[in-house]
């Protein structure tokens, strides 16, 4: 049905209907049409497809052109791919097919920045963080850590769905206020990750030196004395060495657990290594 605003020339403006609308698109459906050549495209073109139809009409060829447009190479962080949509909406809401080429510069623009931004903090920090302390509640048998972890996931799906509205509402003056926040934002969150998995390496894995060898009368424990050297070299070295099998030609994350498995068996058999 085409939509009555566009025959009269006036301008479509997004309810709260909508927003519900493309943020459930967002969370459920965005990543559907996922395909190695336009990656994002058909996802994100179906997510914002019901509100094109009512800002253009449908079977106009102002909305076959910005099909076309949307249908283009696109792929970000499905934690802000919103935010690019707010700004994009509201854009093609005021200039309609006229603003094609700017929004076309603003996906190309912001996809990159908000991959790495977006990836390092919802991919990796915040699972790494959240993921770990629940773990060690587990471990020690406290149920808490559970609902800490859920309470992480809640929080972020609330942020999700909170960000499309708040872009869509800032326009295009939101990306001049963050653009040079990005950089900045992106190299803050890959140190706090770096930090988070050095902490990790410390806490997480537990092994040491069972080995302790006899000379004469003396016993010399290994661990003991690398403790002296540096706490928690060995899960150090452990963590560098994987790191250096995954770089090498034809190994896979598989192939690497399966390598670590059997060493790990074959050294604790041999009473080399232990649980800390």
């Amino acid at each position: 049905m085409t939509n009555s605003n566009n025959q009269n020339g006036t301008s479509y403006k997004l309810t709260k209907k909508d927003f519900n609308q493309i943020n459930r698109r967002s969370l459920f459906a965005y990543q559907l049409g996922w395909n190695y050549e336009r990656m994002q495209a058909s996802g994100y073109l179906y997510t914002i497809l019901p509100q094109l139809r009512k800002i253009y009409g449908d079977g106009t060829p102002e909305l076959k052109e910005m099909m076309k447009t949307h249908t283009q190479f696109f792929n970000t962080s499905n934690f802000f791919n919103t935010i690019i949509m707010g700004i994009d909406i509201a854009m093609e809401e005021k200039e309609k097919v006229k603003a094609k080429d700017s929004v076309q510069g603003l996906k190309v623009g912001l996809m990159g920045p908000f991959a790495a931004i977006g990836d390092s903090i919802f991919a990796s920090l915040i699972p790494t963080i959240f993921g770990a302390l629940a773990a060690n509640m587990a471990i020690n048998g406290n149920p808490i850590g559970a609902f800490i972890w859920l309470a992480a996931q809640i929080a972020v799906m609330v942020f999700r769905w909170k960000q499309l509205e708040f872009a869509y509402k800032e326009g295009v003056s939101l990306v001049t206020t963050m653009q040079h926040r990005l950089e900045n934002l992106t190299n803050a969150a890959t140190l706090l990750g770096v930090f988070m998995v050095g902490a990790l390496v410390a806490t997480m894995i537990k092994v040491k030196f069972a080995w302790m060898p006899h000379i004469g009368k003396l016993t010399i424990d290994v661990q003991n004395n690398i403790d002296m050297i540096l706490p928690k070299l060995l899960p150090l070295g452990i963590v560098l060495a994987i790191y250096w099998l995954l770089g090498r030609n034809k190994m896979s994350s598989t192939k690497a657990i399966f390598i670590v498995l059997v060493v790990s068996i074959i050294l604790s058999a041999l009473g080399i290594i232990g649980k800390a």
